[in-house]
């Protein structure tokens, strides 16, 4: 028996010392996994960074744009730098279609902190849009418009204007407007602002913002040979800012005062800005020897707002006045179309005028813009939506101007030694001897939506322009166009079609 008892104990033993063995050589169980989780604080489409307590939303979207008489992403036939050497609608120099791929990715990062949320925004992306690039190449184009920060109040960083409050460019609208100053449709512009939050949807903010951010027109010196001239080109003579590729700085950032009331009906703001008008130096070539105009401010005021209606419609409207601060109320800033060579409308708008011994002349800008949009159904919208611009010289910039005409010119020079200096135009008798400029569009677009976060949609545009020098003229030849003996009003219709496809919640 006891022989029996120790075959028993030292089987026990190996089985214990086996199983033993086996259990050394299982792997150790996994710390538990760390599941994203849903951060519910800020709305759709947020999801906690593991191991923080800091939320992320990711999105973006692809848009594809066919353009018919438009180009440069949506700028209408005869509009600005882009399209304004377009508008010689010439065989070799004009596409009659023009594309846009645009692509962007966006990052929204926010976290809760004992002064309020802490917010980072980031948008980048790449896109190919003719008619400057060319869908053959490769060559990487970035694309960015929004790097802010918003803490306790604070915005710091690229974002939109806080001047800006309606407009239809982006929401109701494919093409890029010229008929406000709003800084939606452009690349954003570097803010240093403080918002102040008064309860009830009530805010008020003020806002030191970079001059060059709202599409800002240049001061003109008219000793300066070719300062108007073809194809939209204004040579500008600013002071402190712009004055070339390498020197973008300023003196003085824009001052900028927003005041808004946001409800469930929708919203209402007012706007001001202050804007350094300032010219260089006079004479040409600049130096400092030979003085300068007198330091001037331009100023700017806006109004608006979007009212919500029932069914999902609504209707908005902007107005806008400007002194010396021209970007604020227009996109525009530089016309030229022609009618075949039988007859061209141009334009040219700055801040402000100077001559040797002058001050800076302040141009004046005004605009106005409307939108309305109807839902029909969860996929299907129409909007329809239209604005004006009116650029008016004074007495003195008009003398000024009408002095630098090409030689022969049939409008009086009460300034001597500018001649031939806007070099596009000899007024000839029967010429109004008027530079001032306006211009206005309406449009409509219908855009479907087959599932959501899709948009195809179509636009069209209609653009009409009140030309600047009206009447029998000389418009210098612009090859291939030979010289035009007729400066008249223009327009144009233009189509745009969109893809988009929109990837966040």
């Amino acid at each position: 028996m006891s022989l029996m008892k120790r075959f028993l104990l030292g089987a026990a033993a190996t089985l214990v010392a086996v199983a033993g063995a086996k259990a050394a050589d299982m792997p150790v169980k996994a710390a538990p996994v760390q599941y994203v989780k849903i951060c519910s604080l800020y709305g759709d489409g947020f999801y906690y960074i593991p191991g923080t307590d800091t939320c992320i939303k990711m999105g973006g979207y692809l848009r594809v744009q066919a353009e018919y008489n438009a180009g440069a992403g949506g700028i209408a036939l005869g509009n600005g730098t882009t399209e304004g050497p377009q508008g010689r609608s010439a065989r070799d120099v004009t596409n009659d279609m023009n594309y846009r791929v645009r692509t962007a990715i966006s990052w929204d990062v926010r976290q809760q902190t004992e002064y309020g949320v802490l917010r980072t925004y980031i948008r980048f992306g790449a896109e190919n849009t003719t008619p400057a690039q060319t869908g053959a190449g490769t060559t990487f184009s970035p694309y960015w418009d929004r790097a802010f920060l918003q803490f306790a109040g604070f915005t710091v960083g690229k974002t939109v204007s806080f001047f800006d409050i309606f407009t239809y460019s982006g929401a109701y609208a494919y093409h890029d407007p010229r008929v406000a100053g709003d800084s939606t449709i452009s690349n954003g512009l570097p803010v240093w602002a403080y918002t102040l939050q008064l309860g009830n949807g009530i805010s008020g903010t003020l806002s030191l913002e970079d001059p060059a951010g709202h599409s800002r027109a240049p001061v003109v010196d008219a000793t300066v040979p070719g300062f108007f001239a073809v194809n939209g080109v204004i040579a500008g003579d600013t002071a402190f800012s712009q004055q070339s590729s390498t020197a973008n700085g300023f003196r003085m950032p824009d001052v900028v005062v927003n005041g808004r009331v946001d409800q469930a009906w929708g919203y209402v703001g007012v706007s001001a800005a202050v804007h350094d008008a300032s010219g260089s130096y006079y004479g040409n070539p600049n130096n400092v020897n030979n003085g300068h105009p007198a330091d001037k401010l331009g100023w700017t005021v806006a109004v608006g707002g979007k009212l919500n209606l029932p069914g999902g419609d609504m209707v908005g409207i902007n107005g806008c006045y400007a002194e010396g601060a021209s970007g604020y109320c227009t996109r525009q800033g530089a016309a030229q179309l022609y009618n075949a060579s039988t007859s061209v409308g141009v334009g040219w708008i700055t801040d402000g005028v100077f001559a040797t011994g002058t001050q800076v002349e302040l141009t004046k800008v005004w605009s106005v813009l409307a939108a309305y949009e109807h839902l029909w159904n969860a996929r299907w919208r129409t909007s329809w939506f239209g604005g004006y611009v009116n650029v008016d010289y004074n007495d003195t910039a008009t003398g000024i101007l009408n002095s630098a005409l090409v030689a022969g010119s049939a409008c009086a020079r009460p300034f001597a030694g500018l001649v031939g200096n806007l070099s596009a135009v000899r007024a000839d008798p029967g010429n109004s001897c008027n530079p001032d400029y306006s211009f206005y569009e309406i449009g409509s677009r219908t855009q479907f939506n087959p599932v959501p976060q899709l948009d195809i949609g179509l636009e069209i545009l209609y653009s009409h322009h009140n030309t600047a020098y009206k009447g029998a003229a000389l418009y210098t030849a612009n090859a291939p166009r030979p010289a035009v003996t007729l400066i008249d009003d223009q327009n144009v219709w233009s189509a745009f079609f969109r893809w988009q496809r929109n990837f966040y919640p």
